[in-house]
């Protein structure tokens, strides 16, 4: 059973903007649990994007995306979001939600979800 269904992907073209949202099934959302967006490229492994801060750390933005991309957590809506503009042909892949866990990064990447799809064409 998925924990989390994810949103938003798309095919746009580079330059263009998508905004992906992530909903969890069956519990609240909260800051503390390390709440992220990881990506998976085909015969990548799994990538930390983005993750929302907690306990007064800032929100985290992998170097690749950074002042491209804006995560978000609308506690209202029980919702994540990634606001990503600029899109690269790099930012192709399978993007994912997930909180934190205790295995390593690469291997993180659909075990919550399906995720959704973006594929940037240059």
């Amino acid at each position: 059973a998925q924990l989390v269904v994810e949103s938003g992907g798309s095919s746009v073209q580079a330059g263009g903007s998508l905004t992906l949202s992530c909903t969890p099934q069956g519990f609240t959302f909260d800051r503390s649990i390390g709440l992220g967006w990881y990506r998976q490229a085909p015969g990548n492994e799994c990538e930390l994007v983005s993750k929302i801060g907690d306990g007064g750390r800032t929100d985290y933005y992998a170097d690749s995306v950074k002042d491209r991309f804006t995560i978000s957590l609308d506690t209202a809506k029980n919702t994540l979001y990634l606001y990503m503009n600029n899109l690269k042909p790099e930012d192709t892949g399978v993007y994912y939600c997930a909180a934190e866990q205790p295995i390593p990064v690469a291997v993180r990447c659909g075990r919550w979800s399906q995720g959704t799809q973006v594929t940037v064409s240059s």
